[in-house]
């Protein structure tokens, strides 16, 4: 296998106006304030990969893994763009959480924009129970440490809004070292599981150039399996 083909990302479609590829957790997007010296980022290895410029359509944090969406060309990415601002646009993720929260809620909390955009604006996260598993490690008061995988449908799309929505809740999303609590990230660092556990599964919009609506979903990772299996948990 060539160097090439080692930072090649999962192609999840791709037509003449857009691709999805699978983005490992780890790898940053695209160049910012957040990067800290790193010189390697997915905007850069997408536009060798395909071999022409690519415009990204949104964004993904360095550690979530999944559905990226972007462009060939400036006006499907205006138009992807323009769809996504107007809620047209499906978003599901995969999350693990601590704690059981109730099978369905939302959380409707204001969120600033990030480091150096202090305004807050209306965010809104749809949330759904799908499984709950506990750890033989005590805390809290209990004997055991509770846990649940959930179905995460961001409404909007502020800075790191699934994370501090589930941080807000007291429902820390695992893995998560900004916004998550230590003692349970250890827990799972124990059973070998190094990443932050939150997955853009899925994404659904409506194709710009044909008008039909494309559904794209994308596999989890074998850290992500490990948990699954570890708690006996399924997807559909």
């Amino acid at each position: 296998m060539s160097v090439e083909d080692t930072q090649a990302l999962r192609v999840l479609h791709v037509d003449d106006a857009l691709a999805v590829v699978d983005k490992p957790a780890g790898l940053m997007v695209h160049d910012s304030k957040l990067a800290r010296g790193e010189t390697d980022f997915a905007a850069d290895r997408l536009r060798e990969q395909f071999g022409k410029p690519v415009f990204l359509v949104h964004r993904l944090d360095r550690a979530t893994s999944g559905c990226l969406l972007l462009a060939f060309d400036r006006d499907t990415a205006s138009a992807l763009g323009k769809t996504l601002m107007s809620g047209d646009f499906d978003k599901e993720y995969l999350s693990v959480c601590r704690g059981w929260p109730e099978e369905s809620f939302v959380v409707d909390h204001p969120l600033d924009g990030g480091p150096g955009k202090p305004e807050k604006k209306p965010a809104l996260t749809r949330f759904t129970r799908l499984a709950t598993g506990e750890l033989d490690a005590p805390g809290s008061g209990f004997d055991t440490s509770r846990y649940a995988l959930l179905r995460c449908e961001p409404q909007t799309g502020r800075f790191r809004q699934i994370r501090r929505h589930l941080k807000h809740v007291s429902h820390h999303l695992i893995g998560d070292t900004s916004h998550g609590d230590g003692r349970h990230n250890r827990n799972f660092r124990m059973l070998g599981v190094h990443r932050m556990l939150l997955h853009a599964r899925r994404l659904g919009f409506i194709h710009p150039a044909t008008g039909e609506k494309l559904r794209v979903a994308a596999p989890v990772d074998a850290e992500w399996q490990k948990v699954l299996d570890r708690f006996g948990w399924s997807l559909d």
